[in-house]
């Protein structure tokens, strides 16, 4: 699972200056706009008309740099949040599907709580953060909820994955709650991410004849997952007998004609799951919401909240620094 994206036209602040001995120097709070794709890294607009390439390391959202500046937050702060009030990380991706080869990233996501009192202040806490590694990639947990109760497929794997780093007991208590976060719902979300990706697809077909075969068959996993979700309640992590078929699909090993037959007929399937679903229409979100006030009110409490483990809420793994 690839970290989130900046999409084109996204506002951003280099971070870092770009050297003279670059072939477009620029100073350190440059601002830009995201342009397209230039490898790992990004094609950026800067507000005077030359285009730089930048790693995302080196841009922060203009939105954010603003508030770091003005409101004395930093980055720091944010991967506090991340090492001291995690409840729950797990890996994803390619090692939870089955799917890793040598080269595969070991690819994290967590929840983590923010202090209840920080949502009184004048700057609120981060949503989300990245890192502090980078492959790391965590939301607060409110934000994990809204979320998560659309069925977005990336944080219900979260709550399915077995590959836990870190569990602490109120990340136990939100994963017991995975049922709540399911619903028919998943049929739209899913076929949605499935659409946007063979989108994408096609249009490297139409430009280079071939299309990106990772991008493939990760949503031919997705189409599978779906199937399972809707049959049985519970996302298809790892895929089991459909493994090699599927590295056959990332090395390009099948001919495009019969991916096709295999895409349309993992669509058929998943109508015909959504016709016998065992999922509610809707999710549970009273108990969902009924958790979180009560995850906001035991932090109140002080030095046995869940941002500061002891007693009963010892994590049973460590967050790496």
């Amino acid at each position: 699972m690839e970290p989130p994206r900046l999409p084109p036209g996204t506002q951003v602040v280099l971070r870092h200056p770009l050297p003279a001995s670059s072939r477009t120097a620029a100073p350190a709070g440059s601002t830009g706009r995201v342009v397209g794709d230039a490898g790992a890294g990004y094609l950026v607009r800067l507000a005077d008309g030359r285009h730089v390439t930048a790693d995302r390391a080196a841009l922060t959202l203009r939105r954010a740099h603003q508030g770091h500046v003005a409101l004395g937050t930093d980055r720091g702060d944010a991967h506090d949040l991340v090492r001291d009030r995690t409840i729950l990380a797990v890996v994803v991706g390619s090692r939870a599907f089955g799917l890793a080869t040598e080269s595969s990233d070991e690819d994290t996501r967590g929840v983590y709580v923010a202090p209840t009192a920080a949502w009184w202040r004048l700057v609120k806490p981060p949503p989300h953060v990245e890192g502090p590694d980078p492959e790391w990639f965590s939301w607060e947990v409110e934000r994990f909820c809204e979320l998560a109760l659309k069925a977005n497929p990336n944080l219900l794997e979260v709550l399915a994955s077995p590959l836990v780093v870190r569990e602490t007991p109120l990340g136990a208590e939100l994963r017991s709650l995975r049922g709540a976060f399911v619903s028919q719902l998943a049929y739209q979300t899913f076929n949605g991410y499935v659409l946007s990706q063979l989108t994408a697809i096609e249009a490297d077909l139409r430009r280079t004849g071939t299309p990106r075969w990772k991008h493939v068959m990760h949503l031919l996993r997705l189409l599978l997952s779906a199937e399972s979700l809707l049959a049985t309640g519970e996302p298809l992590l790892d895929v089991g007998p459909h493994r090699e078929r599927l590295l056959a699909v990332r090395r390009g090993e099948l001919p495009w004609d019969e991916v096709e037959r295999w895409r349309r007929s993992l669509h058929g399937r998943v109508d015909d799951a959504l016709d016998r679903t065992v999922l509610p229409p809707a999710p549970d979100v009273a108990r969902v919401e009924e958790w979180l006030v009560s995850v906001r009110r035991r932090d109140l409490g002080g030095a046995s909240g869940p941002g500061h483990p002891s007693g009963d809420d010892q994590a049973s793994g460590t967050v790496r620094a």
